[in-house]
């Protein structure tokens, strides 16, 4: 390939991508935590359970907190001496939050990884023009890349493995059917 083809590929794909991503965040806004946590909650200081519980918070008795199974430090708030006791006032609706961006996160890697296997699949038709063939080649699997990245910790192992797999299966299929003729 000479060099402007290999730079027209390249434009494809980040092209491309810019404008999936893009097209995905003016169409399908991203949950924010501003939405689900108030200013109040961030931004008062809470010194006791009742009151910290009350308004959707987690009282926490040291300055140690087991989170998801390991044991994270936290320092206890610098405006109460001697505290060892704490609220994260932002508990409740962080994990409301948590729960619709997850859920953000799946649709947007669902969107992504069909708009990738259309481009692989464009690719593959695209046959008098290289450059272009490639750049969709290639901004396909970016767009699989960044669809997988983006969801991958919020998805299940199960998931994980069956996504791979199919991945796997059809790029090998059409690799087969695709290159092996030519």
């Amino acid at each position: 390939m000479k060099i402007k083809e290999i730079i027209l590929a390249l434009a494809i794909v980040v092209v491309l991508n810019l404008f999936f991503n893009y097209g995905v965040f003016t169409f399908y806004k991203e949950p924010k935590l501003e939405n689900f946590c108030s200013a109040e909650l961030t931004q008062k200081v809470y010194t006791e359970k009742v009151s910290c519980e009350a308004a959707g918070g987690r009282w926490y008795e040291s300055s140690q907190v087991n989170y998801n199974g390991q044991i994270v430090p936290v320092k206890p708030d610098p405006q109460v001496v001697g505290a060892t006791s704490w609220c994260d006032s932002t508990d409740k609706c962080r994990k409301d939050y948590d729960t619709v961006r997850n859920v953000y996160n799946r649709n947007v890697f669902i969107v992504l990884i069909v708009l990738g296997l259309v481009s692989l699949g464009l690719g593959f038709l695209v046959i008098s023009a290289s450059a272009v063939a490639n750049g969709f080649l290639g901004g396909g699997l970016l767009s699989l890349i960044v669809g997988t990245i983006r969801y991958w910790s919020d998805m299940n192992e199960y998931l994980r493995f069956i996504v791979l797999g199919i991945a796997l299966a059809m790029l090998i299929w059409l690799g087969y059917k695709k290159i092996k003729s030519n």
